[in-house]
């Protein structure tokens, strides 16, 4: 089962939990790494990242991968590298500030603490990168 073995081994047993393919961890790790790389600041929506990723059509796929990555259960991703991912910097493309693991509320306070104008759970003045 060599083929499960990603940059961290505390991934190979998540990964077979998960049931991930090959293509499951490459596109998880691409992720987080486009993720990983946004600036302060700045902001992507859930589809920029998966085009960004190789696979335009699968923004549910790249939510899903940032809600797994607050390390509060087990089964959740781990930190890559000890770099935090900066999931909440990844909003939907209609500039609604979409679902966060710690509550839109935390999201919230996250993305004007950085600049963001944040009304009734949507984005002012969206700064993209």
């Amino acid at each position: 089962m060599a083929e499960n073995k990603i940059l961290n081994p505390r991934w190979t047993n998540i990964v077979e939990r998960l049931g991930l393919t090959m293509a499951d961890k490459n596109f998880t790790r691409q992720v987080l790494q486009i993720v990983s790389s946004i600036p302060t600041g700045k902001l992507m929506t859930y589809s920029s990242v998966a085009k960004k990723a190789g696979s335009p059509r699968a923004y549910r796929a790249v939510g899903n991968i940032l809600n797994r990555n607050y390390r509060e259960q087990e089964w959740q991703l781990p930190v890559i590298r000890g770099q935090i991912i900066p999931c909440h910097r990844v909003i939907r493309a209609d500039g609604q500030i979409g679902n966060y693991a710690k509550g839109i509320k935390a999201k919230e306070e996250l993305l004007e603490k950085e600049g963001h104008v944040v009304d009734n759970h949507e984005i002012k003045l969206i700064n993209l990168v």
